[in-house]
């Protein structure tokens, strides 16, 4: 056999099913969350503390931190500030 995969990529298999575009804002939700997570451990900064950092409420900080939320780009950048990142989004 010269393949040495067969069959489409799950790229391929995802828009066949017509669900690409849900299944890659889900895995950026995850992703975004996951770095967000990291960078306060990385700083010692608790889910209290970046509520307080955020004038906001501990919920509000678990919302941002789950990937089955939507969050707003506002909120995003706020808390993305507090751990001393940015945000960056690029239409391609």
């Amino acid at each position: 056999m010269s393949k040495k995969h067969v069959g489409s990529s799950i790229d391929d298999f995802l828009k066949e099913e017509g669900v690409f575009e849900e299944a890659q804002a889900q895995a950026v939700k995850e992703v975004v969350a996951w770095q967000l997570a990291e960078a306060m451990k990385k700083q010692h900064i608790s889910k209290n503390r970046m509520a307080t950092l955020l004038k906001t409420s501990r919920t509000q900080v678990d919302r941002l931190l789950d990937p089955r939320n939507d969050i707003t780009l506002g909120s995003l950048q706020r808390a993305a500030a507090m751990v001393g990142r940015r945000v960056i989004i690029e239409l391609v």
